[in-house]
């Protein structure tokens, strides 16, 4: 893609840095090779690396992008010169079961190099696209079909949703909404009519969500068709920042923009890293978009983006052939010669899963369908894409193959610690002096790089929960990527009582056995072992003391906290008017909202009685809207209101006061401060030792149960032998 394109898509690095960056690239062909390839002994490799640290160190001080590609360029030099080391000096095995051991390492390792580097590609040099006018005259504006797919979601989730779809500022002769409802439900075609927006339904669920977007534009015919989940509720704002691009790029076939979710996901909510930790997806939709849109390798992600729908209709509509319809229809798009693109701006926001069981469901579907794209569409290979695009592409299904490594990382130092097996043929002074440069190095960029997005070690968490899930389903999609159906995934649920999830903790329960064990051999060896290998001892016992801290956390993940929400909280301050019979009207703020109610900062004290009745007023810009409501709670200089009986209408004011204001989500993007990397561990080991704690009474209290009738049981007994 040539500059000029770079620069029209969106804010591209500057001619000025082009220089910069063929002197780097020369560099990299030169010095790299040489770096990599030298031998050295101990005490070179030492020096070595200490220096190259030490200059990563003072780069790291340094703003900018440009020391961020120094940043990058050295952890690539140590991490390559590790790999190499590993395949050149530490595969000399005397036995197989040595060998084998040793080869499922390396295995794991490279993968994660390979991931490692591909990452770099994705994230070196995010985009950073801004909204584009539109023409002022809005006759000129185009037509858009906003459509809603829903199968079995309840009204009270899909209603928010549509209410501020028809809140979106657009000409009202120039946007329909429709309700895809594959449930076919009364109640949703009478609410549909009260709304005054279309009810759409087919004869059959066929290919679930894109068979249910499919059918639905052959009944529509809006040049630009918006999607979103039922669950998503969009800004006022979110057509007129997003369609400008559209008039710029008449190849431009979607932007999307991110997925944010105001309820906590079963990891914020189960370890209570809501809002103070970067969730799971925030990487993703923080980072790595923004960086994959700078090689016009954007994804579409199922809500929340625009399609044109002539280049919709041009690649045969939404992809069906796999589980995840919106990552291949964005290949088929890029196939097909158009353009994507990405808007890190905030512009709706969703319910996240509920339970870590349906979590765990969702990210099974999305891992089977990213390898059955790999099997049956492999970017690699076919016509249409840039080298940059295949790498963005090749990268987010390898992403999904982590299941395996992960699983043998978390084991790799119990073949030795418990068979005496040496997976990695070198003394551990030099372990430490290649292995340790490769992991500080790549931590140090990699918090660079995400730091805001996501904190380090979280990661590991995170994919710990879910690779024994995730290695199954991904192994049966490469064999036979054709096994395997569509899961919906359930939103809008309650958690009514605490429980342990030992279905999903089942792998982590295992595997903490398995470490807990190899401690014990760990400190069996530390009694006999000869001195010359008593470091290994110690090496192999700090890996598996840290693979405890990660599984305690996984324990800690499964330990399910009650949801019993049916309307979710969302922080905002705003100002609003209390009116209370019989006094003069209160001004005031909120701190909080939902859809059943919300919460007052007061100017004084005002004590009432629970149940009272009164109404409050929101704003939009100048328009007052006022709202039935009675006293929840009432203490000192706050209050906490329950809306009574809405109209149609007043719901409809509500979301415009609330969740479809421009600002709402954008004001919280990419907020989280940068946290240094002891303070993370110490934050997740905190956790862990609440797992721990989770663990043991759950299954004290089982262990107590099954004994109890034992004794009742035994007393019976004693007391008819006494008589």
């Amino acid at each position: 893609m040539t500059q000029a394109k770079h620069t029209e898509r969106g804010t591209r690095p500057a001619a000025g840095h082009a220089v910069v960056r063929a002197v780097l690239w020369a560099i990299t062909l030169v010095a790299l090779p040489i770096l990599v390839i030298t031998p050295m002994t101990l005490h070179q490799q030492l020096t070595l690396s200490v220096a190259i640290f030490i200059a990563a160190l003072v780069t790291n001080r340094f703003p900018g992008r440009v020391p961020t590609l120094a940043l990058i360029f050295l952890s690539v030099v140590v991490s390559s010169r590790y790999l190499y080391w590993r395949v050149t000096e530490t595969m000399y095995m005397d036995n197989l079961l040595d060998l084998v051991l040793a080869g499922c390492l390396l295995m794991a390792e490279v993968y994660a190099f390979v991931v490692l580097l591909l990452g770099y590609v994705q994230t070196a040099w995010p985009l950073e696209r801004k909204p584009q006018p539109l023409p002022a005259d809005r006759s000129l504006w185009p037509t858009v079909d906003l459509l809603i797919p829903t199968y079995n979601e309840p009204l009270s989730v899909v209603r928010p949703t549509v209410l501020a779809a028809m809140s979106i500022d657009w000409p009202r002769d120039k946007l329909n909404i429709f309700v895809l409802d594959d449930g076919r439900r009364e109640e949703f075609r009478t609410f549909c009519a009260q709304a005054g927006v279309a009810h759409l339904t087919r004869e059959d669920n066929r290919h679930a969500k894109a068979g249910n977007i499919n059918a639905a534009l052959k009944k529509t015919s809006g040049e630009f068709v918006a999607i979103f989940d039922c669950d998503h509720t969009p800004t006022r704002s979110f057509l007129q920042v997003t369609m400008g691009w559209f008039g710029r790029d008449p190849k431009l076939a979607m932007v999307q923009t991110p997925h944010h979710f105001y309820s906590a996901d079963p990891f914020e909510r189960n370890l209570g890293t809501f809002h103070t930790v970067p969730n799971e997806g925030e990487l993703f939709y923080g980072l790595i978009q923004d960086g994959n849109d700078l090689w016009n390798a954007t994804f579409f992600c199922g809500s929340c983006a625009v399609l044109r729908r002539t280049a919709c209709e041009e690649i045969g509509g939404i992809a069906v052939e796999t589980v995840t319809e919106d990552a291949h229809t964005a290949l088929k798009m890029h196939r097909a010669g158009y353009n994507t693109a990405y808007l890190a701006l905030p512009q709706a926001a969703g319910l996240a899963t509920e339970s870590l069981s349906g979590h765990v469901g969702q990210r099974i579907r999305w891992a089977r369908g990213m390898i059955q794209i790999f099997r049956t569409d492999n970017p690699l290979l076919g016509p249409g894409l840039s080298w940059a695009q295949r790498l963005c592409y090749l990268n987010a299904m390898l992403h999904f193959l982590y299941g395996l490594p992960r699983l043998i990382y978390l084991t790799a130092p119990l073949a030795y610690l418990v068979f005496g097996a040496s997976v990695i043929h070198a003394s551990a002074a030099m372990i430490f002096a290649y292995a340790l440069p490769h992991i500080f190095h790549a931590n140090l960029t990699n918090s660079r790089i995400q730091g805001r997005f996501r904190y380090l070690f979280w990661n590991e968490v995170y994919e710990a929960v879910l690779a024994w899930h995730i290695f199954r389903p991904t192994l049966v999609a490469l064999i036979n990527p054709k096994l395997g159906a569509f899961n919906v995934t359930a939103k809008g649920g309650l958690i009514q009582k605490q429980y342990f999830d030992t279905q999903i903790a089942r792998a982590s329960l295992l595997l903490l056995l398995f470490n807990f064990i190899g401690v014990g051999f760990g400190l069996w060896r530390l009694t006999w072992v000869d001195e010359e290998r008593i470091a290994t001892v110690w090496l192999n016992l700090a890996w598996t003391l840290y693979n405890l801290v990660i599984l305690g956390a996984c324990v800690a993940a499964a330990n399910e906290s009650r949801q019993v929400r049916s309307a979710h909280r969302v922080d905002l301050r705003m100002p609003a008017v209390l009116h209370v019979p019989g006094a003069a009207p209160v001004a005031c703020h909120t701190f909080d909202f939902s859809t059943g109610g919300l919460g007052l900062d007061l100017p004084d004290e005002l004590q009432r009685a629970i149940g009272t009745p009164l109404e409050v007023s929101l704003f939009q810009g100048e328009v007052e809207h006022r709202f039935p409501a009675t006293v929840r709670f009432s203490g000192g200089k706050r209050m906490g209101l329950r809306f009574e009986a809405l109209t149609l209408s007043q719901a409809h004011a509500l979301v415009q006061c609330t969740i479809s204001r421009p600002d709402i989500w954008s004001q919280r993007w990419g907020q989280h401060p940068r946290v240094a990397a002891h303070q993370v561990l110490a934050h997740i080991a905190r956790i862990s030792a609440v797992g721990f704690q989770d663990m043991f009474a759950h299954y004290g209290r089982a262990i107590a149960r099954k004994l109890r009738p034992s004794r009742a049981a035994a007393g019976v007994s004693r007391g008819g032998d006494s008589t």
